[in-house]
This record gives C-alpha cells, sequence and structure tokens, in this order.
C-alpha cells in the first residue's frame, strides 16, 4: 500500500511539472537603439541638414519589440508606431535588409519561421537555427530585477559602411562587382537564469536563461518590461503566409532587388533636392 501511494505521488508530481513546463509563458518588451555615426562630405551637406538627418536616422532606430515566448517557441515583432518624419529637402531610402516583420522561433525543434514583407511582396523564410558558439562569463549586471550574466560571441558580417551612398554615389575607388568586404564583430549578450528559457530577442537564443540584453558594437535591444504567466494566455502562433524560401535564397533575391533598385535610381536621379541610401545589414 506504501509503495502505491509513493508510486501514485511521484507520478502526479511528474505530471503537474510537465504541465507546468507546458503553460510556462511570458511577454517582454524590447527598446533598441543603434549608434550612427556617418560623416560627409561638407562641400555637398551643410552642419544643420547633417544634424537634421542624424536626429531622423536616431529615431528611426529607436524601437520597440515584444518577445512572446514559453518554454520552447517565441514570436518576436516591431510594436507599430509612426514613421519618423523626413526632413524638408531630403529624401533617405531605409533598407534593412537584416529586418523582421514576425520572427518565429522553435528553440527544441531548432529552426525558425521568419515572416518578412520585402520590395512589396511577402515571404516565409523557413530554415535551420544557426547554433551560436557563446563563450559564458563570470561578469554580472542587474537589469531591472535580474541578475544576468555576461557571454559573447564573434561573427563575421557585411561591411555596412560599403553600402552607404550620398546621392546614389558608391565610393568610386570600389570595384562594384568585388566581393562586399567583411569584418569580425563582438556581439555580447546579458542573460538571466531567473528566466530558465532558452531564448531572446531577434535571432539570438542558446544562453541558460533568456537574454535581456544584447550589443553588436552599433546596435543595444534591452529589455524594459517582462511580464511572466500573465492572467491573458500568450498566443504564439507560427506564420504561415508568404513564399516559401531558405535564407539563403531569400538573400540572394534581396541583393538583386537591391542592386535593381540602385540602378533604377541613378538611371531616374537628376531632380531637385538631396537624397541619401543607407542598407542596414542583419
Amino acid at each position: 500500500m506504501t509503495t502505491l501511494v509513493k508510486v501514485l505521488t511521484v507520478a502526479l508530481l511528474f505530471i503537474v511539472t510537465s504541465v507546468s513546463a507546458q503553460e510556462f509563458q511570458g511577454v517582454a518588451t524590447y527598446k533598441s537603439k543603434r549608434k550612427i555615426d556617418i560623416k560627409l562630405d561638407s562641400t555637398q551637406v551643410d552642419t544643420g541638414m547633417h544634424q537634421r538627418m542624424m536626429e531622423m536616422l536616431k529615431k528611426q532606430f529607436e524601437k520597440t519589440y515584444i518577445l512572446s515566448f514559453n518554454k520552447e517557441e517565441s514570436i518576436y515583432k516591431e510594436e507599430e508606431s509612426l514613421g519618423a518624419p523626413q526632413p524638408q529637402g531630403m529624401v533617405m531610402v531605409m533598407v534593412e535588409t537584416g529586418g523582421s516583420d514576425v520572427m518565429y522561433k522553435n528553440t527544441k525543434e531548432e529552426r525558425f519561421t521568419n515572416q518578412n514583407e520585402s520590395f512589396s511582396k511577402l515571404f516565409l523564410i523557413k530554415d535551420k537555427l544557426e547554433k551560436i558558439e557563446w563563450e559564458l562569463g563570470s561578469e554580472t549586471k542587474n537589469i531591472g530585477d535580474y541578475t544576468c550574466y555576461k557571454a559573447t560571441m564573434k561573427r563575421e558580417i557585411e561591411d555596412v559602411e560599403s553600402g552607404m551612398s550620398f546621392n546614389g554615389d558608391k565610393d568610386l575607388s570600389s570595384d562594384p562587382d568585388e566581393e562586399p568586404k567583411m569584418k569580425e564583430i563582438t556581439i555580447t549578450a546579458w542573460y538571466t537564469p531567473q528566466i530558465a528559457v532558452n531564448n531572446g530577442p531577434g535571432n539570438y537564443f542558446g544562453l541558460p536563461g533568456l537574454i535581456l540584453e544584447v550589443n553588436d558594437g552599433s546596435e543595444t535591444v534591452i529589455c524594459s518590461k517582462i511580464v511572466l504567466n500573465p492572467e491573458k494566455k500568450v498566443e504564439i502562433t507560427e506564420p504561415t503566409k508568404g513564399k516559401v524560401l531558405t535564407q539563403v535564397a531569400y538573400d540572394k533575391i534581396m541583393d538583386k532587388k537591391m542592386k535593381e533598385m540602385e540602378e533604377q535610381y541613378n538611371s531616374d536621379r537628376g531632380g531637385d533636392g538631396q537624397s541619401f541610401e543607407i542598407r542596414i545589414g542583419g
């Protein structure tokens, strides 16, 4: 009889633990800021216009994102807001090739689905999550009420300075057919084991706790609010609409579209005012 009671107790505890793991969920709010340092020829751009452009860019990159998560899945998307106004006499073309409208991650199955509207077409990028080789550190700091630990990783990215133009004019010293210049950056993340989920903002994951802050040298994304197990159930639904592509196939399409847009812009150029094109890679 005693043995039966012990077995029933263990079974009951296992069921309760499993249900709790499945029902655990939360909503985290993140704010992003990007360091902007663009030097332009003073003979083509006066100080006042340069300052207005910097202020507009700063506002453009100050965004709010919502991460809805449970133990295995998450949805990450930008909170809707009004776009920054264009200063008079200046047109800014912003192309963020590494962005995402809705990012679904399944860390258990190690895959993601990224729904992205680019050039008036809806794409559905479905692929495997790329494993991140984090180096765990012992340094800590507090973010809100949570104790966070430092982790770093290195990544090669395209040097985005080579993707910047003034009035459509690229650096004439560079070969248009040349492979893009790459540079190595260090990404620093701060995660908290107090929220034991293998997740974070954007495509970041793989740490023993929720990632509350990420910095890649130019952009910082930091958590400003967390609600665990909210009264209203969090809906995490994988997006299904859009042309299905792998990440590599999508990147090729974006590169082609960017070249077409640049060629079209250069052929149509000649109107009044000044324009800038800034490409942000991800």
